[in-house]
């Protein structure tokens, strides 16, 4: 720290001007050596600077220098000189060789004086053992390295101030280097400045160049690894029955200095020191995982990035090195959920450190409750429905969501571990995230680590549990009022007034018996013969989403360029024909099917709980967020190039000019350098979300009706959604052909066979999408890729080869 720096050089500046008083000192920037060139105060004191720099050997002063200290002087900088001198003793600073027994904590200054003394000797013994008692003990490790030493406030009034100047001044570059975070450790800031939110003690800048010397020493990583595995054990014990965290905040510097060793994820730490560490950290309160995370979002991309290779590379060293099965469960093992929850907090420490919108928040609608029982209830059904968590406590504390992220440090998908992914019992977590959240571990309450595959296993397996549920209790209820079970959705629907009859069916269901909603759909087209196993309900999807969106009824706004649906703001047609597509969406996701609609992001967006913005005009109105963009980013003078003013135009649904002012008497406030961000702020809010309330409240409603109860908000990004929705455009006709099952006679070596799949395999991108649309409805994969699609070749009839 500042006052620690100016004691070293100065004594940096006595030693060159006066020596250490040992007629036989043999260190050459010493006054007392005989080989010494004099210098004058100028020149010593840029000396000094370069030695501080440099860690240079300090010599200890001579029984006979200070003998003669004692002496009065009457000269005040000399008496000054003997009380710095005299503070200087302290085994912080300066530490003698029978001194460092008494080290019962470490500064960066105690770490370079031991290091110059077993430089010196040849012998790093004393190093190793002292760091080996201070890394392993709680108490010594949480005084360490603090960004201020008390007592320490002299001035050197023996330099000039522009040499003090340019000795801070090149601090600053050399911290610089080393991360945002090293701005605690910089001359100018005062205590617990740099990292406000946190308050945090640690000198982080010290530690680093400590780390930066010590790690390069092989005989130093033995013994910060036994240091470690000795440490650990005694924390956890601290932190489950102790609350030592509770008594003492300044607890948490030991996890800040240990993650701050680089080399953590090395295999010397992966075996012992690091699980452990990790069981530790996993038993910290909430509110000291929020400030870790919330000190590390300052640290910047290469130390936060760091950080998450650690805890991955534990998770996937752990994974690959056991078997799991059905017994023995990696939601089981230790290691793997507690490096899980300590990755949680860098997970949100990457979200903090980015881009973040915590504002533009939808009101969440309340659930209208009934004061009468259900027989849900009244056979404890609901209780299992709603529970499990629906806010992470951490993202609590912290006030932030992964839908607040517009950029994060590190890439979401950074942060998914494919090991995981591939052992994990999706049937058996998901039991754990619905009942047993108290006593057992879900990774559904990490989703970060779960790649969409995987959520959709674990959102497949609550749509059916629910499905079968509501089998059960419609049976229970049926009996018990003597009628014939219904334990389907059934809906019977007259293809030529496909609308009308799903908009009825649907809204009486949705007013009369939400519930039934959750149940297995089965369409029947009157008229026709056929049991739904899926594909009746797919065309029937197609069949009410193509007229839907069909741009002569109006609903919807259709973008040549961007080949994008948007809502009507002038459409005629009532609230209940929106509420059915938001229907017809949640139903897709809840019966597993792909659905070819084509909406921007910002939909998907706003369905999870946010307003649209200004940035997400990009994909949903191209052409105009250009334009907004060239407005702020232009240099000319605004108001009198683009004599623009806060009332706006757009044309209605028969191509008339509409008028809205963004701000009461728009039409008088001309746009301006300095409004002007403002101006597209309200543009955006009015395209976006003003003027589509109605329409989009309508759409979110129908969504809801189904989902609501889903753990879908809590498992999937918007971007993720989309993809349950829509399907990935992403197409793999290998992994189709090898999944693909045969039938009446055929097989995967008939040449009819090879023939029709090399036909396919020559197919362009545009003829392959053909191909898929004709056989499935829809031109895109499903979650997991073509793989997953159950297709099946057979023969049109016994008796022909067709």
């Amino acid at each position: 720290n500042r006052a620690a720096a100016k004691h070293l050089i100065e004594r940096y500046f006595r030693q060159l001007t006066e020596g250490c008083g040992n007629g036989d000192c043999t260190n050459e920037f010493c006054a007392s050596c005989c080989d010494f060139r004099p210098l004058d105060r100028n020149s010593a004191a840029a000396k000094a600077l370069e030695l501080f720099k440099n860690n240079a050997k300090l010599c200890n002063p001579h029984p006979s220098k200070k003998e003669s200290s004692d002496t009065p002087h009457s000269d005040s900088s000399a008496n000054e000189n003997i009380h710095l001198d005299s503070k200087m003793s302290d085994t912080d600073l300066c530490p003698t060789k029978e001194d460092f027994s008494d080290v019962h904590y470490l500064t960066e200054n105690t770490v370079c004086m031991i290091l110059s003394f077993c430089e010196e000797e040849g012998d790093y013994s004393t190093l190793i053992r002292i760091i080996g008692r201070i890394f392993s003990n709680a108490d010594a490790l949480m005084k360490s390295f603090r960004k201020d030493e008390p007592n320490a406030t002299e001035n050197l009034d023996s330099f000039k101030p522009t040499d003090v100047d340019k000795h801070e001044e090149q601090s600053e570059q050399t911290l610089e280097k080393t991360g945002a975070s090293s701005a605690a450790a910089l001359p100018d800031e005062g205590p617990n400045e740099a990292f406000e939110p946190c308050e945090v003690t640690v000198d982080i800048g010290a530690v680093r160049r400590v780390y930066d010397r010590l790690l390069n020493i092989d005989q130093v990583e033995a013994a910060l690894v036994n240091a470690l595995i000795y440490l650990t054990p005694n924390m956890e014990l601290d932190l489950e029955y102790l609350d030592v965290y509770e008594t003492n905040p300044d607890y948490l510097n030991i996890f800040i200095i240990v993650l701050e060793n680089s080399n953590l994820h090395s295999p010397e730490y992966l075996e012992v020191a690091l699980p452990q560490f990790c069981k530790a950290m996993s038993k910290l309160p909430v509110t000291a995982l929020a400030r870790l995370s919330k000190l590390w979002s300052m640290y910047g991309l290469p130390h936060t990035r760091r950080m998450m290779e650690t805890f991955q590379q534990l998770i996937t060293f752990t994974v690959v090195s056991n078997e799991y099965d059905s017994e023995n469960l990696v939601n089981d093992d230790t290691t793997v959920v507690a490096a899980t929850q300590c990755l949680k907090v860098v997970f949100y420490a990457s979200i903090l450190g980015g881009d973040v919108n915590v504002e533009h928040n939808d009101e969440e609608e309340e659930d209208l409750e009934s004061d009468e029982l259900t027989l849900h209830e009244l056979l404890g059904e609901e209780r299992l429905y709603k529970k499990g968590p629906r806010v992470d406590p951490l993202e609590k504390e912290l006030g932030v969501r992964p839908i607040d992220s517009i950029r994060p440090l590190i890439p979401f998908e950074d942060f998914i571990n494919e090991s995981v992914n591939e052992v994990v019992e999706m049937d058996k977590d998901f039991t754990f995230f619905k009942v047993n959240a108290e006593t057992k571990f879900s990774f559904q309450t990490c989703p970060f680590i779960l790649n969409v595959i995987t959520k959709n296993q674990g959102l497949y397996y609550d749509n059916r549990i629910r499905m079968y549920s509501e089998r059960r209790l419609t049976a229970l209820y049926s009996m018990a009022q003597g009628q014939q079970p219904n334990p389907y959705l059934k809906l019977k629907v007259r293809r030529d007034h496909i609308i009308d009859d799903a908009l009825v069916r649907l809204e009486m269901i949705s007013m009369e018996n939400p519930s039934d909603l959750k149940k297995q759909l089965f369409v029947e087209f009157e008229g026709e013969q056929g049991v739904d196993e899926g594909g009746v309900s797919k065309e029937f999807f197609q069949l009410v989403l193509e007229e839907i969106f069909n741009p002569d009824i109006g609903m919807f706004t259709y973008d040549d360029d961007t080949k994008l649906f948007w809502f009507n703001s002038s459409s005629l047609e009532n609230e209940a024909q929106y509420t059915l597509v938001g229907l017809v969406l949640g139903l897709a996701i809840y019966n597993n099917c792909i659905l070819d609609v084509h909406f921007p992001m910002v939909v998907y967006r706003k369905l999870m709980g946010k307003k649209g913005t200004y940035l997400d005009l990009s994909d949903s109105h191209a052409v105009l967020y250009q334009s907004l963009k060239e407005l702020l980013e232009y240099t000319g003078n605004v108001e009198e190039d683009m004599m623009l003013t806060f009332q706006i135009s757009h044309t209605d649904l028969f191509g008339n000019p509409v008028l809205y002012d963004l701000k009461e008497q728009g039409d008088q406030i001309p746009v301006t350098k300095e409004n002007r961000q403002e101006f597209v702020d309200l543009y955006a809010d009015y395209i976006l979300n003003k003027s589509v309330e109605r329409q989009f409240k309508a759409f979110k409603k129908g969504f809801l009706i189904v989902t609501n109860e889903s753990p879908l908000k809590y498992l999937f990004r918007p971007e993720e959604v989309e993809l349950l929705i829509c399907g990935s455009r992403k197409l793999d006709f290998e992994a189709l052909e090898k999944t693909t099952e045969y039938d009446g006679g055929y097989s995967k070596d008939s040449q009819i066979i090879k023939d029709f799949w090399e036909t396919i395999h020559s197919f362009g991108e545009e003829q392959k999408r053909l191909f898929l649309q004709f056989t499935t409805g829809t031109d895109r994969a499903p979650v997991g890729g073509l793989g997953k699609l159950k297709m099946i070749i057979a023969k049109n009839g016994s008796d022909t080869d067709r």
